[in-house]
C-alpha cells in the first residue's frame, strides 16, 4: 500500500466529523462575534476543517488564515477545495496560487493558505484572529509553554480539538499482553519526541489552560471510534485504519523492548483484521473551548 499523508488527512474527514465534541462545538457558535469574523488554524493540513465549517454553516462571512509546515499538504488543499467547492454549488475564486474565494449566495470566504511552522510564524507578529483553530496538533508540542505562544495568535477564542489523551484500543483482542505492551509502548513515543509532546494532553489541557490565564468554556471527549458495519467500513476509513497501523510501525520498528517477529506478526493480523471488515479502533481524546 501506498502511504501519503495527505490522502490520510482526507480519510479521517469522517471519523473527525463524528469525533469531534457537539456540546462544545455549540458553545464555540455562542462564543463567536458577528460575521465577518477571522480564523487562524494551525495545522490545517489539506483544509478538512475548513470545508467542515462551511458545511456547518459556522463559516459564512470571515477571513480564514490556514497554516501548515507540509508542502505537500498545501498542494493537495490547492486542488481538492475548489473541486470540493464546485460539488457543493459554491464558487471559486482562485486569487492566487495559495489564495481563493469561496462565495455563494448565503457564504463569502476568503481563504490563505500559508506555508510555515507556526512557531516562526508567530514571530512575524501577524494580526491576531478572532478565532485560533488547533485540531489535533497540540499533542505534538511541549506544554504549557507553546500555549502562550499560540495565544499571541488570537484576540480571546482557542478551539482546540482531538487532544489524545492516553487510550488506544484494537478490537478484537489478539494477544493481551501483547496488545497491552504495543500500545504502552506506542505512547511512550509520544512522551519522548525531542520536540515536545503527551500521550495525555487531553486531561492535561485543564491545567495547562488554568495557568497561562485561559477560562475553559466547554470541554468534553472527542473519542475516535472507527468499526465496521456489516463487514464494510464507512468512506475511506479502511485506509484510515491502515495508516495508523502505519504509524504503529513507523514508530516501534526496531524498540529493543519489542519483539521484531511477534510485532510484524501483530501488524500482519490487524491489517488482515481490517482487510477483513473485522477491526475496531477507538482514540481517547478531549476538546476544549477557551478565552484567553
Amino acid at each position: 500500500m501506498e502511504y501519503s499523508f495527505p490522502h490520510y488527512l482526507h480519510s479521517k474527514q469522517t471519523v473527525d466529523d463524528r469525533a469531534l465534541n457537539k456540546d462544545v462545538f455549540h458553545a464555540l457558535k455562542a462564543n463567536l462575534p458577528p460575521a465577518p469574523f477571522s480564523v487562524i488554524e494551525i495545522g490545517a493540513g489539506i483544509g478538512t476543517m475548513l470545508t467542515r465549517l462551511i458545511e456547518w454553516k459556522l463559516l459564512t462571512n470571515a477571513d480564514y488564515l490556514a497554516l501548515d509546515e507540509m508542502d505537500e499538504n498545501i498542494a493537495y488543499a490547492s486542488e481538492w477545495i475548489p473541486k470540493w467547492a464546485e460539488s457543493t454549488g459554491i464558487r471559486t475564486e482562485r486569487i492566487s496560487a495559495k489564495k481563493f474565494r469561496l462565495h455563494d449566495r448565503k457564504r463569502d470566504v476568503r481563504i490563505t493558505f500559508e506555508r510555515a511552522d507556526v512557531f516562526d510564524f508567530i514571530k512575524t507578529n501577524p494580526p491576531k484572529s478572532d478565532l485560533l483553530i488547533a485540531h489535533a496538533v497540540l499533542d505534538l508540542f511541549s506544554l504549557p509553554e507553546s500555549l502562550l505562544k499560540l495565544f499571541a495568535l488570537t484576540k480571546s477564542l482557542a478551539w482546540l480539538t482531538v487532544n489524545f489523551d492516553g487510550m488506544t484500543t484494537f478490537e478484537p483482542t489478539i494477544d493481551t499482553m501483547l496488545d497491552t505492551t504495543i500500545e504502552r509502548l506506542y505512547h511512550e513515543t509520544m512522551d519522548t519526541r525531542p520536540t515536545g509532546g503527551d500521550s495525555q494532553t487531553g486531561r492535561h489541557l485543564f491545567p495547562h489552560l488554568h495557568s497561562v490565564g485561559a477560562d475553559i468554556l466547554a470541554a468534553g471527549a472527542s473519542d475516535w471510534v472507527v468499526h465496521p458495519t456489516n463487514g464494510k467500513y464507512p468512506a475511506d476509513e479502511k485506509y484510515f485504519l491502515h495508516f495508523i497501523l502505519y504509524f504503529f510501525e513507523e514508530s516501534l520498528t526496531g524498540h529493543k523492548d519489542l519483539g521484531a517477529d511477534a510485532f510484524a506478526n501483530w501488524l500482519a493480523k490487524r491489517r488482515e483484521q481490517i482487510e477483513r471488515g473485522e477491526l475496531v479502533y477507538i482514540a481517547h481524546q478531549m476538546d476544549f473551548l477557551a478565552k484567553i
